[in-house]
This record gives structure tokens, sequence and C-alpha cells, in this order.
């Protein structure tokens, strides 16, 4: 089956570069006009991924679980070759504004089933993560296995960063970044694995003029596992200023929460007020999202989420959704659909999964002989599927305050895709394009910056974060080469 979904899939993507080659000029392929991949031709490789390619993912279309299909299939880190490039559709430039000044080593590869490692190096960033743009343009960056947070300012004629300063260092682990107030703000929030910080912060600050203060002093601490996570932990506040949601991913694959105590308030979003006191759990059921997104247009919360493993080469789907207050998305004992994860039984009618709020987990003697429950029809479906092991992290919503890309870009949502390691056919190494329509999505996503693969299939770039420029250009963190690269719209 897969070699038919393979070709299917090549044919429409051969159909998609003729219909580019036929378009008026550069660039003039209206984003409405892609060829939408659908059903099993929408499972591609890395290798049938090309900027513009239109894929739909729909819970039909999900294959029965084949956990016999599981592999271990890491990226092989190489240099990045000479004549190899990010891709973007045309009429887009790509630059490497910073960083790429990293030659891999054994180490970055996946070796003996094992997760990379992140080695010290001579380069500009250790582990380049997160992006966010602060209200005056500067690029702020979470150097996650370096402890650090980065800030970049400005672009110089050689379309590289003009000045990279340390704004702060000591940190654990850092990945999410917030500026608070949104419009004034006075602070910088850091999500540490572990915890969640701040400092004092005033608009073009390039280093923090204060020590860092413990706001949330304990968050479900570093898990790592196969395939690198879930120790990143992302901030957004709500629209009103009045919430701050930090995303929590789970520490396993499917280990019950009503079981394994370590899960209690993983998997989760956690709602705190600025000031740091808990409020709620927001959502729960999320197995990893990475990255939160607040919708311009809805003032909803979205994630970016990382689904389970070792279900088969085509389950389960990582997903970019909105996310309702109170909502549930399945995670560990359902995915979408509500489909029952064959591993496991439906939840404790008194544990976690009816009642996310719970002050503290069951104990062992409670969880063993709990009553089930079925709460399948509870599950919400993700609003955008994306292939499955991708790996989306980043994401973010365009533009942020000036549009630079064509019109028919306008309120869509950008995703970073790590890639996979579960996969036989690798899949994700690229950033996606999100089709929206009133601030809703329309289940599409595009291929959008892709290249970051080799012909022999050794890995050399890894996206990671993403983030839009106060010129509406686009950023994008790689940390296979440890850069980040910058993407503009010339229309050439």
């Amino acid at each position: 089956m897969h070699r038919q979904i393979q070709c299917s899939a090549t044919v429409l993507v051969s159909a998609f570069t003729l219909l580019m080659i036929g378009a008026e000029g550069p660039g003039t392929l209206k984003a409405q006009e892609a060829p939408v991949l659908t059903g099993e031709a929408a499972f591609t490789d890395w290798n049938q991924q090309q900027p513009g390619v239109r894929h739909k993912l729909r819970v039909q279309d999900l294959p029965a679980p084949h956990p016999e299909e599981a592999v271990n299939n890491g990226p092989h880190i190489v240099a990045r070759p000479e004549n190899a490039w990010p891709v973007a559709p045309p009429g887009f430039k790509v630059t490497l504004y910073a960083g790429g000044d990293f030659t891999p080593t054994a180490a970055s590869s996946s070796i003996n089933n094992q997760a990379p490692s992140v080695p010290v190096a001579p380069s500009t960033f250790r582990e380049p993560r997160l992006l966010r743009t602060a209200p005056n343009g500067d690029i702020f960056l979470s150097d996650s296995h370096g402890d650090k947070i980065f800030v970049l300012r400005g672009v110089g004629p050689d379309g590289k960063a003009e000045k990279i300063s340390t704004f702060a260092t000591g940190l654990n682990l850092p990945f999410g970044i917030a500026f608070y107030p949104a419009s004034n703000p006075k602070w910088v929030y850091i999500g540490n694995t572990d915890s969640v910080v701040r400092f004092p912060y005033k608009t073009g600050d390039l280093v923090a003029s204060g020590p860092a203060e413990k706001i949330v002093p304990e968050l479900p601490g570093f898990a790592q596992l196969r395939g690198g996570g879930h120790w990143t932990r992302d901030i957004v506040f709500t629209p009103d200023g009045t919430k701050m949601l930090v995303s929590v991913g789970s520490g396993s694959n499917i280990d019950d929460p009503d079981v394994t105590q370590k899960e209690f308030h993983r998997a989760d979003i956690l709602e705190f007020t600025p000031e740091g006191k808990f409020l709620e759990v927001y959502a729960h059921g999320i197995r990893n999202c990475v990255g939160e997104a607040i919708n311009p247009i809805t003032h909803e919360l979205w994630c970016s989420t990382n689904e389970r493993d070792n279900l088969g080469n085509h389950l389960v789907p990582d997903y970019v959704t909105s996310v309702p207050e109170g909502s549930f998305f399945g995670w560990p004992w359902y995915y979408m659909g509500g489909h029952l994860d064959p591993r496991l039984h439906n939840p404790c009618a008194n544990g976690s999964g009816p009642d996310p709020q719970l002050s503290a987990p069951l104990s062992s003697d409670q969880a063993q002989n709990c009553k089930r429950t079925d709460l399948s029809a509870k599950v919400k479906t993700p609003d955008v599927i994306v292939q499955p092991h991708m790996a989306s992290l980043e994401m973010t919503f365009y533009p942020n305050t000036k549009s630079e890309f064509p019109a028919s870009y306008d309120g869509w949502a950008f995703a970073a895709e790590h890639g996979s390691w579960n996969r036989a056919n690798r899949a994700g190494y690229e950033v996606i394009a999100i089709p929206m329509k009133n601030g809703h999505a329309t289940g599409e996503y595009d291929d959008f910056l892709t290249g970051f693969v080799t012909p022999t299939g050794g890995v050399w770039g890894r996206p990671v974060g993403v983030a839009v420029g106060q010129d509406g250009s686009l950023f994008v963190t790689d940390d296979g080469t440890r850069s980040v690269w910058r993407i503009t719209y010339t229309g050439k």
C-alpha cells in the first residue's frame, strides 16, 4: 500500500511542478490554485515535499493501527552541502540571517537507537529554537541547550543580523518567550523546562536589566524521550492580559496519567495569573503542544502538537489546532476521531480524564480498582491534521504588523516541522503554511520551505522556530545547522 501512496503522490507533485512552470511569471500561481493531495496520496515522504504542494488529511483517511511498522529511523545529520539551501515558493528569497557556523559531529545524529545530543561547539548558537518578535522588531531567540536567550536586531547589507546580543544566561533549557504587557512590555517571561521566570524589560533592551524572578517555581520537569522531548514549555498570554497559558508535554509516549503519577499536570495547557498563581487546567489530552499562538482574528489559543508513536508509519498524525478552554484531545487513551489506542483501556471514571481539575493524582489503589468510562465522544478533532511523526514545533500567524508576502497569505499560519524518526520513509524537515479564512483553518496545509534533506536522505537542517518580523519577513530557526533563516518576498 505504501508504494501505491508514494506513486500517487509523485504523480500529483509532478503535475504541480508542470503547473508552476506554466504560470505567467514567477510566483503568479495563487495559493488556491495549488493541487490538493487527499486520502492516501496525502501521506508523502520528504522527497515528494515541494513548496506549494497542498495536503488535506481527514480523520476518515487514517489507516488502522500497524504497530509492527514501528521503526527507529532517526536522522543522520550531515553538514550542509555546498549547493544546498532551503527552497521556498517562486518569488521568495531565503537568506542566512545568523549562525550557520556549526559542523555536525557523530553525536549530532541518532546512534544506537538513542536520541541525538547537542554537543558544545564553537558556533554562534548551541541550539537555536523558539523565536518571538518584540514590539520594536527585535527577534528574541531561545538557545535551549545553551541555557541562553539571544536578541537579534536589524538586517545588514549582506542580509545578516546587524547585532546579536546575549540577553540572559543561566537558564534551564529555556524555550517559550512572551512579552508582558503586550503593547508596552515591562517583562520578558521565559519558559524553563521546570519553571517560568521573568526578566525586567523595556523596549530596546539588548541585555536584561535585572535578575530572573521565578514566577512559577515548579512545572512538571524534564522528560527526555526518544525523538528529543518533551521538555519544551511555551508561554502565551490571553488577549486581555489576565491569564498566562503554559504548555507542558507528556513525560512518555502513552503512560496513563491515572496509573503513572509523573504524568499529573502533563499533556496539558496550564493556566496561571501573570503573577504565577495556578488557576486551572485550561485544556488537556494534548500530548505535546510545543508551540502556542493566539489567533489574531478569533483570539483563540492555538497549538502545534506532537502526537504519539509506535502505531505505524501513518499513525498518529501530528496537528495544528485551535484549543478552546476545557477541550480534550484524547491523549493517552484516544486519538483523533475518538479512536481508542489499542494499547490502553478507557480512563478511570474518577481520574484526570473526566476531571482534569483534580488537585492530586489518583493513588495506586484508586487507579488499580477504578471503574472505567468511555470518553471517546468528547475527543476534539484538530483543525489541521498534518502527517504523522513530522514533529510539529513552533507556529505563528501571518502577518505580525506589516505584510510583505502576497495578500493570499494574510491571516495564514506557519509551523515548523522538525522531522520524523518513527517512520520508515522520513517526513517533515520543512516549514508548512496553513491556509485560513476569517481566522478559521480550511483543514489544508502547504509545503512551504523544504530542501533540508539531501538526495541520498541525509538531513542537514531541522526547522524549529518561526516568527514574523516587523517588516513582514519570516524568520526560521534550524537546529541542524544552528542557523536562523530569513524569507522575504521579492516577486522574482
